[in-house]
């Protein structure tokens, strides 16, 4: 048997060296190799030599004989939306995988989660990170006190594991999974091998047990969730918190699920009873909006729910020589791409201009539908003009100043005729009364926006 020895593995993809190195050569990422103690290491060729002696024949069956799990057997999470996201609420045995930022509300949304399915089955709400009162101040805050809701305190995998097992539990809570060790690693919490193998753990003792499990991750300061990547792939659904931590409306998506769709998405703002579902976000999105030059009304989709959103522009003169852009909301990149539009395939001149696009109610828009409104909002800003009221636009410009169909045309047009508008300057490709086609980038201008 070789000797245990040190080993270095990178916090972002699980590549593995024997000395320590500023930057991994495998993903690129700079100071993410962390020393780690290596308890099983073997020699690779008598490991394969012991793997191919000490395997043995599967024990198979005819597809047509297999189990399928009762659908109807799902557990609703009290928000229409979110059990919409869930494909129809929290599978028994699945292992749904929490991350967003800090203070955003995944332990707000967890509780009022147990509170609702507490009232017919019976749930384990696992912290290794708050104690006893803190869980039970929040809690008593949410209404979520019930015998069916049973606390634990506890760091242990192997407890939490054993605890899954038994089976005594339709629902456990485990936040989260970077407090978490394995007693037969040596190495920190939060470290590539500890959070692998208790989420190894965690997950093989929910399928032999048949329990749901809902785990929390921390995420990086990038927004993506930490740890290593392997652990979205070994849980079933994996789900992102998204929004301003003070205030906003808060987005969840899936960003992985096995058991539905990846393209819906649930609305939430946060009052003092805790987060609540927004009935209709167009009009409490459009509610305080003052009609000035560089405001657009846009048409976009979360998911597959259409929403009504106001995009704003501003634009200065520039003082320091190099132009400022900004964007809030709105992907930089895309934004200065189509600053490069407006400037080749349009006469207006945008290099000695401060531009800064801002999207309403903290949404981040990721719809690529959404370029039309921006250049119109830029536009508008630059020309001191407004566009009409009742007037909404949606559809992507592409490079040669064209403008291109969007998704789910229908769906926009349904949802601002609800709120009262009158227009949609949208692609030519829709054909609807209620859109104004339009082909290129520069006669819209010309059209709407230009002095």
């Amino acid at each position: 048997m070789a000797k245990s020895h040190t080993i270095f593995a990178c916090q972002q993809c699980g590549a593995t060296y024997k000395n320590w190195t500023g930057r991994c050569a495998h993903c690129g990422a700079w100071s993410s190799l962390i020393q780690q103690f290596d308890e099983d290491s073997r020699d690779e060729k008598s490991a394969v030599g012991r793997g191919q002696t000490s395997g043995k024949t599967l024990d198979f069956v005819s597809i047509k004989d297999l189990e399928v799990s009762d659908e109807n057997g799902r557990l609703s999470t009290g928000f229409k939306d979110l059990d919409i996201v869930l494909g129809g609420g929290i599978l028994p045995g699945a292992v749904t995988l929490l991350a967003g930022q800090p203070g955003i509300g995944k332990s707000t949304l967890l509780m009022q989660i147990c509170a609702e399915i507490a009232k017919t089955k019976t749930v384990l709400y696992v912290s290794g990170e708050e104690s006893a009162g803190q869980v039970k101040l929040r809690a008593i805050r949410l209404g979520a006190e019930s015998d069916n809701l049973k606390f634990a305190s506890s760091t242990s995998a192997n407890d939490i594991a054993k605890t899954i097992e038994s089976g005594d539990f339709d629902l456990v809570i485990v936040d989260s999974i970077q407090t978490l060790t394995l007693a037969e690693i040596a190495s920190a919490p939060g470290g590539i091998s500890q959070v692998t193998n208790c989420g190894n753990l965690i997950i093989r003792a929910a399928k032999l047990s048949d329990t749901a499990v809902i785990i929390v991750g921390h995420v990086t300061k990038e927004g993506t969730l930490a740890g290593p990547k392997v652990l979205e792939h070994l849980v079933d659904v994996v789900l992102q918190f998204e929004g301003d931590r003070y205030g906003g409306f808060k987005i969840i998506r899936a960003v992985k699920n096995r058991f539905g769709s990846t393209s819906e998405a649930a609305i939430f703002e946060m009052n003092q009873s805790g987060l609540a579902e927004v009935e209709n976000p167009s009009a409490a999105l459009l509610a305080e909006r003052q009609n000035t030059d560089g405001s657009i009304i846009l048409a976009t989709l979360e998911g597959t729910r259409p929403i009504l959103v106001e995009i704003q522009a501003l634009a200065t003169p520039t003082n320091f020589g190099y132009p400022k852009r900004t964007a809030s909301g709105f992907d930089l990149n895309r934004l200065n791409l189509l600053i490069a539009v407006i400037e080749r395939r349009t006469k207006l001149r945008l290099n000695d201009k401060d531009i800064f696009i801002n999207v309403v109610g903290g949404l981040r828009v990721q719809d690529s539908a959404a370029d039309l409104a921006v250049c119109l909002a830029i536009a508008s800003a630059i020309a001191g003009r407004k566009l009409a009221e009742d007037f909404v636009v949606f559809g992507e410009v592409g490079l040669g100043g064209e403008i291109r169909s969007a998704f789910r045309p229908d769906q926009r047009i349904s949802e601002a005729k609800k709120l009262g508008f009158a227009h949609a300057i949208a692609p030519a490709t829709v054909k609807d009364k209620f859109v104004i086609p339009v082909k290129d980038l520069r006669h819209t201008l010309i059209d709407y926006v230009n002095e």
